[in-house]
């Protein structure tokens, strides 16, 4: 109940002895204060591995869905990911693993559960993760592929703008080195909450087909050409011409990296290989943050 429920547990195990071997290895990924990096450990996993079958993950039609899970397996040292919070808010995967021996953590969107969009639970589960990141000197890696914020009266009316701003502000609080990568889709302010460069990411890489914008190209048709489409003597026909007229003008991926949004258009299979590069790159990143006792996240 607590683990899947509430959320309360974040981790569970069938006895004693698997309960503390999940402890050892938690620690593992934890410098001894925060005074410290995180430790690495190297499981002799070639840092410029590919994988091709990632140009394959995204399914064509953008409404299919995929397990996010193999993209992170694929990219991990070994093939080693420790999932946090495994059964509650399944739509949000986080956890840890390790890049080139560095130890990260992960926060992705799973399109295999709600389509990947952001809720009041995914959104506080993500963000406590990045706090606790952020607190032991952990990097930040996020693999984007979010539609949006789930909509609904019930989200609504139990706070979800609130919610989704604590991820806002873990992100923006974080110091550590932030990489994102999107995978297939950032639309909205979902874009933003998942660790985009307006919200200062060092890094911003997407795959070659991501669509980035205010919304959707179906419901961006419906609202902007609809009086079109209703006078239309075919409406579907005219809505699906609407639809590939917007994604070609304001959904490509490259007019975003044009605009200073994306910093590299990168190719699926050399995704580990990026990521560990810029991981170097940003290996004594420092901040200077305000002098005050501490900020006011939305609780």
């Amino acid at each position: 109940m607590h683990a899947s429920k509430s959320g309360v547990a974040h981790f569970t195990a069938p006895n004693d002895v698997l309960c503390l071997r999940k402890i050892c290895r938690l620690f593992g990924y934890l410098p001894s204060n925060n005074r410290q990096r995180a430790p690495m450990l190297d499981l002799q996993d070639q840092a410029d591995r590919t994988d091709p079958a990632l140009d394959y993950l995204v399914p064509e039609n953008p409404n299919q869905t995929y397990d996010m899970n193999i993209l992170i397996h694929s990219i991990l040292d070994g093939a080693e990911f420790m999932e946090v919070q495994a059964g509650f808010a399944r739509n949000v995967i986080c956890g840890f693993g390790r890049l080139g021996g560095q130890a990260v953590g992960l926060v992705a969107n799973q399109p295999a559960v709600l389509a990947g969009v952001l809720d009041s639970d995914s959104s506080t589960k993500a963000a406590r993760f990045v706090r606790f990141c952020d607190a032991f000197n952990i990097p930040l890696i996020s693999l984007v592929d979010v539609p949006g914020f789930m909509p609904g009266p019930d989200q609504e009316h139990g706070g979800i703008i609130r919610h989704g701003a604590k991820l806002l502000c873990a992100f923006i609080d974080a110091m550590v080195p932030r990489i994102s990568v999107i995978v297939r889709k950032s639309y909205g302010d979902a874009y933003l909450m998942m660790n985009s460069k307006h919200i200062n990411c060092n890094v911003n890489y997407t795959w070659p087909s991501p669509e980035i914008a205010v919304m959707g190209p179906k419901g961006a048709a419906e609202v902007i050409y609809r009086r079109e489409i209703q006078a239309a003597k075919d409406p579907e026909a005219v809505l699906n011409q609407r639809m590939e007229d917007y994604r070609s003008r304001f959904v490509n991926t490259f007019l975003a990296a044009k605009r200073g949004y994306i910093d590299d258009v990168i190719f699926p299979r050399d995704t580990r290989h990026r990521l560990i590069r810029t991981l170097q790159v940003l290996e004594g990143k420092t901040v200077k943050g305000p002098e005050r006792k501490h900020g006011n996240i939305p609780l």
